[in-house]
């Protein structure tokens, strides 16, 4: 039996780094995309260099009619899901609670929240063993927001870290005796393109000096650890969480 990855947002950063790794350790590679398709290909092309069989698969991954989607494509071109990670998400222009708009708050928690909670719903229909499935893994990529609130910059985003978390603690505990184990990894100030989105594309280069270790992270670093929580090395853990924030 193959392992099947589906790693949603892989275009780019923390999942395109987490889709390199996956293929140099012998996964197929599902590469789930929302938008950006020539992103998407490059990275394709770069799993498929180092010999993993691989697709692209376009689908908003918090619309469920395209969660379906994306899992039937993975059935019939890799084979059954046997690892998740919910990578997707979202952040606004940095704010005050005052300055967020319904739109926004909305935008954020659908996606950061009810994105992994559909694409957890069809990987678990075919990894659970009450389902017929023989097990599997699933890493959601919450934040250290979670933990510090991220106050006058993006509180909505850390809430919705903060459930995302409390999410993969309960479904843990919810199918540990089906074969599947939930685990989460909380990234910090990591070296990829994501902080644009919140109007500060040199963020992490800016405060890294402030961090304990003097430095931000890198996305290979923060996927070597989704690697490991999806590994039969980490067989006895659910439910926890590793924080990437360099001692932040």
């Amino acid at each position: 039996m193959h392992n099947v990855i589906v790693i949603t947002g892989a275009s780019r950063g923390i999942g395109a780094a987490t889709a390199l790794q996956a293929a140099r350790e012998g996964y197929r590679v599902c590469i789930n995309y929302h938008a950006d398709e020539k992103a998407a290909e490059h990275t394709l092309a770069q799993v498929r260099a180092l010999g993993a069989v691989a697709i692209a698969v376009r689908a908003d991954a918090c619309v469920e009619d395209e969660v379906v989607h994306l899992f039937q494509r993975v059935d019939q071109a890799l084979g059954p899901v046997t690892a998740l990670v919910n990578n997707a998400g979202t952040i606004g222009q940095q704010s005050r609670l005052e300055g967020m708009s319904e739109f926004r708050l909305l935008e954020v928690m659908k996606t950061n929240v009810v994105g992994p909670m559909l694409c957890a719903k069809h990987a678990l229909l075919r990894m659970a063993r009450r389902h017929g499935g023989h097990g599997g893994a699933i890493v959601n990529v919450s934040s250290v927001a979670a933990r510090l609130g991220s106050p006058n910059e993006y509180v909505d985003y850390a809430a919705s870290k903060g459930a995302l978390d409390t999410f993969t603690l309960g479904l843990a505990k919810e199918v540990a005796g089906e074969g599947v184990r939930v685990n989460g990894v909380r990234p910090g100030y990591i070296h990829t393109g994501f902080h644009a989105l919140s109007g500060d594309a040199e963020r992490v280069s800016k405060l890294e000096a402030s961090l304990p270790m003097g430095r931000g992270g890198r996305a290979e670093e923060v996927a070597e650890a989704i690697l490991w929580l999806l590994s039969d090395k980490a067989s006895y853990s659910t439910g926890s969480f590793i924080d990437l924030g360099g001692g932040r």
